[in-house]
């Protein structure tokens, strides 16, 4: 009897260590994911220092009227303008905070042109929210994956 208990025992263990590091694998936000609006595509990895960081790498509408790619228009800094939208970096330093959760770090929204305090939580393995906030007042976006 104490054997098999043993033996329960070691595989409840076992399944617990394989069910936590399932959890770890998902809690990864790293790949490419469509935001909110469907309209573009925002890559996600690791910056240089381990830090959550982000970019567009498809738009919906690449291009502009003028049939040329879509530009930074409404960007605070007025030398940033011209350059295209495509590419960018939007997020950039959110730390791990562990569970899936990035945190105090910048999220750009290019469709106003400012800059907000961001944060990135891991819903599950297809699916992050993506918040901006100006004090305490934010706005959540759900992004699914796309690879």
């Amino acid at each position: 009897m104490k054997t098999r208990n043993a033996i329960c025992g070691a595989a409840v263990a076992a399944l617990m260590v394989a069910g936590s590091a399932g959890g770890a694998l998902a809690a990864e936000p790293w790949g490419v994911w469509l935001n909110g609006r469907q309209d573009a595509h925002v890559k996600l990895y690791p910056c240089d220092d381990g830090e959550l960081c982000g970019e567009i790498v498809w738009l919906k509408r690449a291009l502009g009227d003028d049939g040329k790619p879509r530009r930074d228009v409404h960007n605070d800094d007025e030398s940033l303008r011209d350059r295209p939208l495509l590419g960018i970096q939007v997020l950039w330093d959110l730390e791990d905070q562990g569970d899936g959760e990035w945190d105090d770090g910048d999220i750009y929204n290019a469709r106003d042109g400012e800059t907000y305090s961001g944060e990135v939580e891991v819903i599950d393995a297809n699916t992050v929210e993506v918040s901006g906030c100006v004090f305490f007042i934010c706005k959540t976006e759900t992004w699914t994956r796309v690879e």
